[in-house]
C-alpha cells in the first residue's frame, strides 16, 4: 500500500472518529465545567480549567434522576432477557426445526420489521388500554419484547451452525432440547451478546413509547425525565450535559463488558478442529 493510501486511510479514521465520538467527548466536558467557567469562549476550550462533579448533582436536586434511572434499568434488563429467550427460541425454531410453514412464519418476522412503529403505536396504545396496562412499566416493556430484528439475527446464527453437528448428536439420542442447549446455543454466544446489546439500547433509549403510555411522574423512565431537564433548564447546557452523560454511561458499561462476545458474532457458527 503507497504511503499516501495509508495517510488517508488514517485521515478518514480520524475523521470518523470525531463525528461518533466527538460530540460525546464535548458532553462530558461540559458537564465537568464550573458555573464560574464561559463554555461558549472562541476557540472553544475542549478541557475543563477547574473540573468538577457539581453539575451532577445538581441534577439529582432538580429530578429524581436515579429513580428514573431505575425504572429504565429494569424495563431494560427484562428487554434484555424477554428478546434473549424469546428470540434465541424463536430463531431456533425457524433455522432448525422442519414444519409445514416455516418459510411464511420466517416472512412475518423480516414484514414486521418492515413496519414504521409510528404506523402501530395507537393500535398498541389502545391494547395496552384494554389491558390495564397503561401507566405500567409491563406496558412499557410488553410490545419490545421480542423484536422481529433479534429473532432474525438470531435465525441467521443458527443457520450458520454445520447440520452434521445435530445430526450427529441426533443419532445418539439427544432430543430437541438437548441439541438447543448443548449443542446450537453454546456455539451462538456472540449473536446473542449482540440481541442482548441491541435489546437494553432500544429500551433504555426509547422514547416515544414510554411518553405516551406512561402519566405517573414515579413510573417515567430516564428519556422522559431527561427531556423534563432539557426542556425546563435548557438555558443551563452543564446540568443537560450531566444528564445526558448520567444517560450514556450505562451503555458504555454494557457495551464493555459485552464486547468480546459482540465482536465474535461476526464469525458466527465456525467449527473449530
Amino acid at each position: 500500500m503507497a504511503p499516501w493510501q495509508l495517510a488517508l486511510r488514517y485521515v478518514l479514521l480520524l475523521a470518523v472518529l470525531a463525528l461518533t465520538v466527538g460530540p460525546f467527548l464535548w458532553q462530558l466536558s461540559t458537564s465537568l465545567k464550573a458555573m464560574t467557567e464561559d463554555i461558549y469562549t472562541s476557540p472553544p476550550t475542549f478541557l475543563p480549567s477547574d473540573p468538577t462533579l457539581d453539575n451532577y448533582s445538581r441534577v439529582a436536586k432538580t429530578i429524581p434522576v436515579w429513580e428514573y434511572a431505575y425504572n429504565s434499568l429494569k424495563v431494560a434488563s427484562a428487554s434484555v432477557v424477554t428478546n434473549c429467550v424469546g428470540a434465541t427460541l424463536a430463531g431456533y425454531a425457524l433455522a432448525r426445526l422442519r414444519y409445514r410453514g416455516r418459510r411464511a412464519a420466517t416472512l412475518v418476522f423480516i414484514l414486521a420489521m418492515l413496519v414504521p412503529v409510528e404506523g402501530i403505536i395507537i393500535a398498541q396504545f389502545t391494547t395496552m388500554r384494554d389491558l390495564g396496562l397503561n401507566d405500567t412499566l409491563i406496558g412499557v416493556l410488553l410490545p419490545a419484547s421480542i423484536g422481529a430484528m433479534n429473532v432474525l439475527l438470531m435465525r441467521n446464527a443458527f443457520l450458520n451452525l454445520p447440520q452434521e453437528l445435530e445430526e450427529a448428536a441426533y443419532v445418539d439420542g439427544a432430543n430437541v432440547w438437548q441439541r438447543f442447549l448443548r449443542i446450537a446455543l453454546p456455539a451462538v454466544k456472540g449473536t446473542l451478546a449482540v440481541v442482548a446489546i441491541f435489546a437494553f439500547m432500544g429500551a433504555w433509549d426509547d422514547f416515544l413509547w414510554p411518553l405516551i403510555v406512561l402519566s405517573d411522574p414515579e413510573h417515567y423512565t430516564l428519556t422522559i425525565g431527561l427531556n423534563y431537564l432539557h426542556g425546563t433548564f435548557a438555558q443551563d447546557p452543564r446540568l443537560v450535559a450531566a444528564g445526558t452523560v448520567i444517560a450514556v454511561l450505562p451503555l458504555i458499561v454494557l457495551f464493555a463488558c459485552l464486547q468480546r462476545y459482540f465482536f465474535r458474532g461476526v464469525g458466527e457458527g465456525a467449527v473449530k478442529g
